[in-house]
């Protein structure tokens, strides 16, 4: 560390990867705990990112560009007064940080707090009357295509223009409405005045703003730092970031599927956290007393005080509500009946069934097998718990039971998790042997291998790819591509191919710092990895073999758009053997015949063309007769597409009969699996998928090894 041991008489030293504060000798001492959680940031960057960077006068270009980036995307409070004045230090931020001084951070800080305020009463101004809808002028919806407005007025007309927008929308949706239900002759409609629409959309546009501001009114200093970290960080490369406590507890809940509660779920409606639903098997559940449709007004610990929660913000109400397995709290809540009752439930793990990997039996002609597996979860913190890997091979064992041929994994949206259970998932599939390698900051290559010889399913594999299957999704879909174990369908995936480790700074702070904890973790690219025949997934992604048309074809996606990636490159292919069972050329023909026949597909590549139009044309007249004009041409568009998810002739889903008995009586969650299942037979990406999968007839041989 720097400036920060003169100040503080510390001496840092630095092991391995690890970074200890040592030889204390101040007497007494006062510190900044920003100042010491930078010092923790950057070291720790320093000595474990995979590529650290040279802390000089382009690194600072790159934290204030993206800081800026991030600090007002939609150039809605800045003026450029203020872009001037903070841009003075766009080369200095190097020096700030290495020398504990904070100048940009705070007078960052200190402006847009100021003119956040300063907007707050725009709001209600702009919309306490009726506004103009019918001059000519165009509204831009993307922030980055903007300049920073040059003065007060300037930035007053903008506010103006973006609140017309959001009046106007809500006008337009109601209007189209009443005009669906008067040609309808529907006499249940109450039909309203167009002042009436107004006012009302006004209202709501009001309402929401206000909401607005009280976000951007509740965002603690402690937040604004955090943001300001990330900058720093996110210039290392995109998924390198700082994650303070509270942060590090959302993203393991989102890991791992769980989390310690009462097992509701909630919503807000007008100020007042209502009960949805209860989630069967949970503790609210086993308690009996709490229904949907209560109303929670009080949170309380056990014994102690409860506190009102009415009007409060959602999620802190919810964090009250949560808590550790085995304590109680009690809930203060209004029955349907207006009778006030105090309901005390003990808290337990919760799981997120949406979370967790699921099965179907697909009917195309062949009984296929269809796992959806939204993540590669896995949690690190407790004994027992659920991993994705173990619940695939039970999904396998259950799709075994229901006599499947053929089976398809879809990776669509799974932005990756847990490398170690990629390895594990892949060994479902073939022999033990290499899945992926992976090279250190020190040029290490490590390949990983599945150990265990056991094969849950030698038949028939596809797998379904997207623009968002990421990281693990990639290392799964690359593996099984390199064996030639079977066929992936679908779209480019998004081209990540680094790995990350969390580090918690707590860890490198001696005991005369525990007042200052928790700081704090930061996720750390100190990876890369690559496939077994020495290519990488980093910017190109895995291409499928059979490539299925995409609406977003014609868009910039991925990885590669992402600021400051890591770069692509290439190792040596590892050990491993080829299957040569699967004659590709013929699937892949068999599908192009397809394609070219089915009018589904034929849509979509018409939707690409129209999507790209869109991304390009971002602007909107604000004249109400052009605006429902153009959201009208856009929704006349858009029902040409519905064909798109209308069931396909001769293609079912179902849900296993397994699940089926381990419902029983539970109508809800039969009812949401029946739904998932029917929107399967609707999807032509898994439909085609099943009919790739069910031409393949598997051999379990092998043909050569690779160099």
């Amino acid at each position: 560390m720097r400036k920060i041991l003169s100040k503080f008489s510390v001496k840092s030293i630095l092991v391995g990867s690890a970074i200890a504060l040592s030889s204390f000798t101040a007497v007494s001492y006062v510190f900044d705990k920003n100042d010491v959680i930078f010092e923790l940031l950057l070291g720790s960057l320093g000595a474990n990112h995979y590529n650290p960077v040279k802390l000089d006068d382009t690194f600072s270009e790159k934290v204030y560009d993206l800081y800026m980036k991030r600090l007002d995307n939609s150039k809605k409070f800045l003026l450029q007064e203020d872009v001037d004045v903070l841009s003075k230090y766009r080369r200095d931020i190097d020096d700030q940080v290495q020398n504990q001084r904070h100048d940009f951070y705070k007078k960052s800080v200190e402006i847009i707090t100021k003119r956040i305020k300063e907007k707050e009463s725009w709001a209600r101004e702009i919309l306490a009357k009726p506004l103009d809808y019918t001059v000519d002028e165009e509204y831009e919806v993307d922030g980055e295509k903007l300049a920073f407005a040059k003065n007060e007025s300037d930035l007053k007309k903008e506010w103006q223009k973006w609140l017309k927008y959001q009046v106007l929308s809500r006008i337009e949706e109601v209007m189209d409405k009443q005009e669906k239900a008067i040609e309808k002759k529907d006499s249940t409609y109450k039909v309203k005045t167009f002042d009436s629409i107004e006012v009302d959309a006004r209202r709501k546009t009001l309402k929401n703003n206000a909401d607005l501001f009280k976000y951007l009114n509740k965002i603690t200093p402690r937040d604004r730092f955090s943001m300001f970290a990330n900058a720093i960080a996110g210039v290392y490369d995109p998924h390198t970031e700082y994650f303070a406590p509270k942060e590090k507890k959302k993203f393991d809940q989102a890991m791992s599927g769980q989390f310690e509660g009462i097992g509701a779920r909630l919503m807000q409606k007008d100020g007042v956290l209502k009960v949805s639903e209860i989630i069967v098997g949970s503790p609210s559940f086993k308690q009996g007393e709490l229904k949907a449709g209560d109303d929670i007004l009080k949170v309380g610990q056990g014994p102690a005080e409860p506190v009102d929660i009415t009007n409060m913000e959602m999620d802190e109400a919810i964090e009250l509500i949560k808590g550790k397995k085995g304590t109680e709290v009690r809930l203060t809540v209004k029955k349907g009946d207006g009778s006030l009752k105090v309901i005390p439930i003990v808290r337990d793990i919760i799981e997120i069934e949406e979370t967790f990997a699921k099965s179907a039996v697909l009917d195309n002609k062949t009984k296929v097998g269809y796992i959806y597996l939204p993540s590669f979860y896995t949690d690190f913190t407790r004994n027992g718990a659920r991993h994705c890997s173990q619940d695939v091979r039970k999904e396998i064992e259950k799709l075994k039971k229901q006599n499947v041929k053929s089976i398809v994994i879809d990776l669509r949206d799974n932005g990756g998790g847990s490398l170690q259970e990629v390895i594990e998932m892949a060994g479902l599939f073939f022999p033990k042997g290499p899945v992926v390698q992976v090279k250190s900051k020190n040029n290490l290559r490590t390949v990983m291998e599945d150990k265990n010889p056991d094969v849950a399913w030698d038949g028939p594999l596809a797998i379904i790819v997207n623009h968002n299957s990421a990281s693990a999704s990639e290392i799964l879909a690359a593996a099984i591509q390199d064996y030639k174990r079977g066929v992936i369908v679908g779209t480019p995936s998004f081209g990540k191919g680094t790995v990350q480790s969390f580090f918690d700074l707590d860890n490198y702070l001696l005991p005369q710092f525990d007042t200052i904890k928790p700081v704090g973790q930061v996720k750390i690219t100190h990876q890369k990895f690559y496939r077994i025949n020495g290519g990488a997934t980093q910017l190109k992604g895995v291409v499928p073999d059979v490539l299925l048309p995409d609406p977003y074809a014609m868009l910039d996606l991925g990885e590669k758009e992402l600021d400051y990636p890591m770069p692509w490159d290439e190792i040596a292919k590892a050990d491993y053997a080829e299957f040569n069972s699967i004659n590709y050329p013929m699937v892949i023909k068999n599908s192009q015949t397809r394609i070219k026949k089915n009018p589904q597909f034929a849509l979509v590549e018409q939707q690409s063309k129209e999507v790209r139009l869109k991304k390009d044309d971002t602007r909107y007249n604000l004249n109400l007769e052009k605006f429902r004009a153009e959201v009208k041409q856009y929704r006349d568009q858009n029902k040409k597409y519905e064909d798109l998810r209308k069931e396909i002739k001769g293609f079912t889903a179902s849900v296993l009969d397994e699940d089926k008995l381990r419902f029983g009586n539970d109508t809800t969650k039969i009812g949401r699996e029946n739904r998932w299942a029917k929107n399967i037979s609707k999807d032509i990406y898994i439909y085609e998928a099943s009919n790739v999968v069910s031409e393949l007839k598997m051999q379990p041989s092998v043909a050569k090894k690779g160099e």
